[in-house]
């Protein structure tokens, strides 16, 4: 049986396979109303949360245009999304990208029937509207976007940002949700014959077995890339390491963590697609994984520079949210423990000793947090995961129970192959994406604008007045 994933489109439906004679699928309430709310909160973690936390972390007059680009990559990523995105990710093609099956959200409602058509949860004959699900999938592309603007804020060309951001989204985070996340759903599932068939026709990753419950490689990992290709193509900010580049107000910062926090409860729990016992167990880890990494990071530079500050517990809580991401769904909550210990270490060294390491003015350091935590999360969901070690191991849909069989070395192996391939994709896409735009548009803005601030020069506002 191989390991499942955990975004599910009912291909039953969206791809035409005949659903089994017992099977009588319908809507259920009590789940689509948690999507709702997860969905919510998922736009909540990017507008206000990102937006507010990546905004504290630059300089005042900085403020307003790393809001505006939070919020318009945003708005935008939903359109594509809606055009082309979805479909290109969640329905069959290729074990590399989908079709165009549901481009324009076509075929979703039958309007000479009057029916809406259903997505698959991962419980036989249990479905949510699959317009939710679309919704649900979109704010999770939206955010992966707006992360990366972390990795080279302060110094580009808003327009060079937007086309950017088009280019990755359709080249880049695509084929990494399809490989990653696409497959027929459980009730397409019936017996060797017809596993083998939906196991043939899922992405590719999905194939190999990757677990990733919501979105270590496919957000977390792929965002980070991406950015940190950015800062070293765009090139560091004028006056990096020579003038001061303090936050200008870690009091928006921890809003805007808090909210992430909060909002994450949707992001994770929500990608059971069920308000069942999966949910209740990535929420729990997410709780304790998160405060376990902020104990970790505020004690590590307690210890190292001789006070804890906010900043610290703010990235803390966020390098543990990353972490736990892929796992949630997968492990126990003392697997999520050590996740969260694990990750709010390792995290602290990436945004200090690695980063020195690369050389790289990666600006609200989207590489040593989520890419980092990215790749701490991933393999270690292959150690936790293990039923031995109290996690849930991989179901087996043709015996509807867990699988007996489960290798730690096999499954860490996996997830390795899962965040190479992720890192080398994202890198490759993002640098030719750079490279184009910089011809087209040019990457940066002049160096006299940078001084004077990107809220004044480049959107003619500022965000405070004396």
């Amino acid at each position: 049986m191989k390991a499942i994933t955990n975004k599910v489109l009912g291909a039953a439906l969206a791809l035409g396979v005949a659903l089994p004679a017992w099977a009588a699928p319908s809507i259920n309430k009590g789940d689509t109303a948690w999507m709702f709310t997860a969905t919510l909160l998922v736009i909540m973690m990017s507008i206000p949360g990102l937006a507010l936390f990546y905004g504290g972390l630059v300089r005042a007059k900085n403020m307003l245009s790393v809001l505006l680009q939070i919020f318009m990559i945003f708005s935008l990523i939903i359109v594509l999304w809606c055009l082309y995105g979805y479909s290109l990710a969640f329905t069959g093609g290729s074990p590399f990208i989908g079709g165009f099956d549901r481009a324009f959200l076509n075929g979703i409602y039958d309007p000479v029937a009057g029916v809406f058509s259903m997505a698959g949860t991962f419980s036989k004959e249990t479905m949510i509207p699959e317009f939710i699900f679309v919704a649900f999938q979109g704010t999770f592309a939206a955010i992966t976007c707006g992360l990366i603007v972390g990795a080279f804020a302060e110094r580009a060309r808003f327009s060079a940002v937007m086309l950017f951001i088009v280019l990755w989204f359709t080249f880049g985070y695509l084929p990494v949700a399809h490989m990653v996340w696409f497959w027929a759903g459980p009730d397409a599932i019936t017996d060797a014959t017809t596993l083998a068939a939906v196991t043939d026709a899922a992405g590719w990753l999905w194939q190999k077995g990757a677990l990733d419950f919501a979105g270590g490689t496919v957000v977390h990992i792929n965002a980070a890339v991406a950015g940190l290709v950015g800062a070293y193509v765009i090139g560091k900010r004028v006056g990096y390491g020579r003038e001061s580049m303090a936050p200008h107000s870690m009091t928006m910062t921890m809003i805007g963590a808090s909210l992430l926090w909060v909002g994450w409860f949707g992001f994770n729990a929500g990608s059971a697609l069920e308000a069942g016992d999966v949910a209740a167990l990535a929420f729990i880890n997410t709780l304790l994984a998160t405060a376990a990494a902020t104990v970790a990071w505020t004690m590590g530079e307690w210890l190292t520079k001789g006070k804890p500050s906010m900043l610290g517990a703010a990235s803390g809580a966020v390098s543990g949210l990353v972490a736990i991401t892929p796992a949630c769904g997968f492990v126990g909550p003392m697997g999520a423990l050590v996740i969260g210990i694990v990750g709010g270490f390792v995290c602290l060294w990436g945004v200090n000793g690695l980063k020195r390491m690369l050389r790289v003015d990666d600006s609200l350091d989207v590489f040593g947090v989520h890419g980092v935590g990215g790749i701490v999360g991933a393999l270690l969901t292959g150690v936790f995961a293990s039923p031995q070690l109290g996690g849930q191991g991989v179901w087996d849909y043709v015996t509807n129970k867990a699988s007996p069989d489960y290798s730690i070395g096999h499954q860490v192996w996996v997830q390795a192959q899962a965040v190479g391939v992720t890192i080398i994709w994202s890198a490759v896409i993002a640098f030719v994406a750079f490279k184009i735009v910089d011809i087209v548009i040019g990457l940066r803005v002049p160096e006299e604008q940078e001084r004077e601030g990107l809220d004044i020069t480049s959107h003619g506002e500022s965000a405070y007045h004396s």
